[in-house]
């Protein structure tokens, strides 16, 4: 445990410790480097001995601090889950740090974090803290009495859909664009390196250079990608024992976050366009005092849509909210499907047709119109195929998209309000979108382009309070 403190004290101060090694090299005296780093130690030593945490019955909380002690509680019936953080170092020492969400935003010191817990305190301190269980418990390792059930477990299989998230490709350009802001692409282009490379692109040919500079790219993403997935996700197991969801994953770095199952209100199962033509899906919770953006509702990364469906079938018990048949929203939907998606492709036309009555255009442009045009015309059929929605036992299902396709599936009892939104054009088209409010996930889940006059009667369908507000009825007629 005293070595954790030290280590990341080390860490965090990196740039101290190399002015302190540059400034020992110039004054030829070694000893600023020996002194900033065994203050650093101390430092990490200091705070060890000097934090401490406490649970009652009422709160969790921590004190810490060397030379200004401060206080964090966090009232225990403000607790919406509770996660685990394990790296290389901690796992050797055998130890983990334990993260507790209030749901609220927290940045920096703001978040409450235990660290260097004993990895074999964890589970009956997230017992504890997740299932408002007294505190005597934590010495007593009580777990709950149920028997684990998995719902889940990460495949081999499941890397074939992580090239195509592309995030290899994000991590070549940002490292890419780390270097060249460091300088090293401009002292490189008068190297003998750079040389040889222009000269072997003119013995080849500058096509062949293209293609196979383009092609190393594709390889060199593909292979990140999946060495990222696999070292994040693998050995992922989710699992739910009563009313507590678990998920565990990653291989160096290992990864738990434990739900509670009463915060649930739903969940989303999204599919990117080249996910979905792999029949693959991924699966967020939509739960309260879980952020529904980025990674933090995460309960499946890209996996065969089968196994999201069935998971979150599981989870919610309704089998039609998940894989039901929708109510489609009519033809001005559609017809807006269709123009949005064929704008651009007609402004193309006009403006090449525009362009060959007073010059010649090549034919690869007349080429790369067609594409557009084909592009536009799987967009909008694809898209209004997409959409729709449905209403019934206590669940409202909106599913719209086609780049990134997702199916909401909301509890109607965690709805706490309803906005109807119509832009110009969507009051000229007869349409508007609703807007489910809900202290859950990204706090707003939309219905796209509903028929105006249905709109008010899909909210009070779903929340039967809606059709009790006079003013509600008088716009539904207007």
């Amino acid at each position: 445990m005293l070595l954790v403190h030290p280590v990341h004290e080390v860490l965090g101060q990196v740039p101290l410790l190399i002015g302190a090694v540059v400034l020992g090299t110039a004054t030829g005296n070694a000893m600023w480097s020996v002194a900033v780093l065994v203050l650093m130690i101390v430092y990490g030593l200091a705070r060890w001995f000097t934090t401490t945490y406490r649970i009652d019955a009422e709160q969790i909380q921590r004190r810490e601090g060397v030379l200004q002690r401060s206080v964090l509680s966090v009232p225990r019936n403000r607790i919406r889950s509770v996660s685990t953080d394990a790296r290389v170092l901690h796992r050797l020492l055998g130890l983990t740090v334990v993260k507790v969400s209030t749901g609220q935003e927290a940045k920096g010191d703001a978040g409450f974090a235990l660290d260097a817990i004993r990895s074999d305190e964890v589970p009956a301190l997230r017992a504890l803290l997740i299932a408002d269980s007294p505190p005597d418990a934590l010495e007593a390792g009580v777990e709950a009495s149920a028997p684990e059930r998995v719902l889940a477990r990460w495949q081999p299989s499941w890397l074939r859909y992580s090239p195509l998230s592309f995030t290899g490709l994000a991590t070549i350009a940002a490292a890419f664009g780390v270097i060249y802001q460091t300088g090293a692409v401009a002292a490189l282009e008068d190297s003998p390196l750079a040389r040889q490379g222009l000269d072997a692109a003119e013995r080849f040919g500058v096509v062949a250079t293209v293609v196979v500079a383009v092609l190393f790219v594709l390889t060199l993403g593909v292979m990140l990608s999946v060495v990222r997935s696999l070292i994040t996700f693998g050995n992922l197991v989710l699992s739910r024992r009563d009313e507590v969801l678990h998920l565990q994953h990653g291989l160096l770095r290992v990864r738990e976050h434990t739900y509670d199952m009463r915060r649930l209100r739903g969940g989303t199962i999204r599919q990117p366009l080249l996910v979905r033509a792999f029949g693959g899906a991924r699966l967020d919770a939509v739960m309260t005092g879980v952020d529904g953006a980025g990674e933090a509702s995460l309960l499946l990364p890209p996996c065969p849509s089968a196994t999201a469906e069935s998971v979150l079938t599981e989870l919610i018990g309704q089998q039609d909210a998940v894989t039901g048949a929708l109510r489609h929203h009519g033809p001005a939907a559609t017809r807006r499907r269709w123009t949005r998606a064929l704008t651009f492709p007609a402004l193309l036309v006009v403006g090449l047709g525009t362009t060959a009555v007073v010059a010649t255009v090549p034919a690869w442009a007349w080429v790369l119109c067609g594409v557009v045009i084909a592009a536009g015309v799987f967009l909008a059929a694809d898209r209004s195929r997409a959409l729709g929605h449905r209403v019934g036992d206590g669940w409202l299902v909106a599913r719209s998209g086609s780049l990134d396709r997702r199916r909401d599936c909301l509890e109607a009892a965690g709805i706490i309000g309803w906005t109807a939104r119509q832009t110009l054009f969507q009051r000229r088209a007869g349409v508007a979108t609703l807007i489910a409010a809900t202290p859950a996930g990204v706090k707003g889940y939309r219905v796209l382009d509903v028929p105006a006059d249905l709109a008010w009667s899909v909210a009070a369908a779903a929340s039967p309070w809606v059709a009790d507000c006079d003013w509600t009825r008088e716009t539904a007629h207007s």
